[in-house]
């Protein structure tokens, strides 16, 4: 398989390549090196050898990046079976023909020898320029409060949080979407509320707000809450 890009992290050049099902052994690895160096292992919800291969199988797209022959970081974007966990139904969508056009942003590890540099930042340009983005209404995604570089990440792409809810098992959640079709506006009022106040965020999502920014305040981060325009 060709490179469909190339890059240099710091001096060092690395190229990225469309991933497949002989390239497994490798994902397994970095994802654990990623996950064993976690100093909060609930941060990232690993994937299964199967549900990797179920990607890998044309149910959506695995990229990676490599120094030399080494897989140093991967991204997945994953066309999701519809069940009653599907993402589009805290989007607010309905229709079976309505969650079919939602496609999830799926797990990203960067081998932590090579963090710092915006590698997951540019594997997120490089596998949007591979899909083709008609066949879709919205990318979906979650992420773990206080992963402050996944949430970062999401919300440089121009995501928002549409829901918080406990999902794989009981691990709280935010639910993220983004609209491919249209980029929204949101109204100027927000409301600013501790990434730790589960309660108060879960109220202003029921009463229609979206999570829209985040920041860090004092020793604490803050999450922006603001409605769109209809």
């Amino acid at each position: 398989m060709e490179s469909i890009y190339e890059g240099v992290l710091g001096t060092q050049p690395y190229h990225v390549k469309v991933l497949e099902q002989s390239h497994l052994p490798q994902i397994l690895d970095l994802q654990k090196t990623v996950f064993d160096a976690l100093s909060n292992k609930d941060i990232l919800q690993p994937l299964s050898e199967e549900e990797f291969l179920f990607i890998l199988e044309e149910h959506g797209l695995l990229i990676g990046a490599f120094v030399e022959e080494q897989l140093i970081a991967f991204r997945a974007v994953l066309v999701p079976e519809i069940d009653d966990d599907h993402l589009g139904y805290a989007i607010g969508l309905v229709d079976e023909s309505e969650l079919k056009r939602v496609l999830y942003q799926e797990i990203s590890n960067v081998h932590p020898d090579y963090r710092g540099h915006g590698l997951q930042k540019a594997l997120a340009k490089v596998i949007m320029q591979q899909i083709d983005t008609k066949d879709f209404d919205y990318l979906a995604a979650t992420v773990m409060p206080y992963n402050i570089a996944s949430l970062k990440d999401k919300f440089s792409q121009g995501f928002y949080i549409v829901n918080l809810k406990y999902a794989y098992g009981g691990k709280l959640r935010y639910v993220f979407a983004l609209d491919l079709r249209q980029q929204p506006l949101f109204e100027q009022d927000t409301i600013t509320v501790s990434m730790g106040d589960i309660e108060l965020q879960q109220r202003l999502i029921q009463e229609g707000y979206v999570g829209i920014a985040m920041k860090q305040s004092a020793d604490d981060w803050v999450v922006e809450y603001s409605k769109m325009h209809p």
